[in-house]
């Protein structure tokens, strides 16, 4: 990716993340209480917009490489070729050039997504692409579950919009021994998740090197994308979809659930999670259908 860049007056115009609105309370007061932003984000390649998501105004260039890595449409960050930022009066446009080999496959595969915040399946071209399963992942590293529990422990910690506002989600890159953790928020769960994977990108880490870690439910979106980004064990507060689970093992995933302080439920590939001998799962470990 050779440039990313915003002008001086496409900078000015740039909604915040959070804004105060005023209320009316219960017991009858007025006030004002933070509340997240969210817009209109157009990703616009070679001129043609191909999605439209809700999502809030930060970490745009994250969230433009990152939806174009988890959604196929590049193979890896150097089939960017410029990146642009520009608010209008009805949203920001994400305009990415690519490189001509990544544009040809874009143009072939004719996907065109709109959807409203939390929709990460709206316009895809058929059932098929729906369930499509990612290249397996290999991860031979793990965690112990004290690493859990700090993992999620340090991702509610550093949820700084969500703190303001209590509505946004949060995905968090956790890697063992770090004293620090990528994290990124959205209102949109799918847009937090891929601006992690942008942000990764940038960085040049790779997705093996940790685990992601997630606020919202585990659907088959989100395990799709983490597969796409190449980490092998995701994590999150909340369940997972029966999909998800079965994406999961396909994709060769540990997913991990439930996960609150010390408690937490694994579904796909447990090895990856050293139990105490008295507690482990056997290796055979398989989901069943009712």
């Amino acid at each position: 990716m050779h440039g990313s860049r915003s002008g001086a007056h496409d900078r000015a115009s740039m909604p915040t993340p959070s804004v105060r609105m005023p209320r009316l309370t219960s017991s009858g007061t007025h006030d004002e209480r933070m509340l997240a932003e969210e817009c209109p984000v157009a990703l616009v390649y070679d001129g043609t917009t191909v999605a439209v998501v809700m999502a809030t105004p930060a970490d745009l260039t994250d969230l433009a490489v990152g939806f174009s890595l988890t959604e196929g449409i590049i193979g890896d960050i150097g089939e960017i070729e410029e990146l642009t930022v520009v608010p209008g009066p009805d949203g920001i446009e994400l305009r990415l050039w690519l490189r001509p080999n990544a544009g040809r496959r874009l143009k072939e595969r004719r996907r065109h997504l709109v959807g409203p915040t939390g929709c990460g399946l709206c316009g895809i071209d058929s059932l098929r692409e729906a369930g499509r399963i990612a290249q397996c992942v290999e991860q031979p590293a793990g965690l112990t579950p004290e690493q859990i529990s700090t993992a999620i422990a340090a991702l509610t910690e550093s949820q700084i919009l969500n703190h303001k506002t209590r509505a946004a989600h949060a995905a968090g890159f956790f890697r063992p021994g770090s004293k620090t953790m990528m994290v990124r928020e959205d209102v949109g769960r799918h847009n937090a998740l891929d601006k992690l994977a942008g942000a990764l990108a940038i960085e040049g880490a790779s997705g093996g090197a940790g685990a992601v870690i997630l606020t919202s439910r585990l659907s088959v979106e989100m395990v799709q994308k983490t597969a796409a980004m190449g980490a092998g064990i995701v994590v999150a507060m909340s369940a997972p979809t029966a999909l998800a689970v079965r994406t999961a093992e396909a994709s060769g995933i540990t997913l991990v659930g439930i996960a609150r302080g010390d408690e937490f439920e694994i579904f796909s590939h447990p090895a990856r999670v050293f139990m105490p001998a008295a507690t482990q799962i056997e290796p055979e470990f398989r989901p069943q259908a009712n």
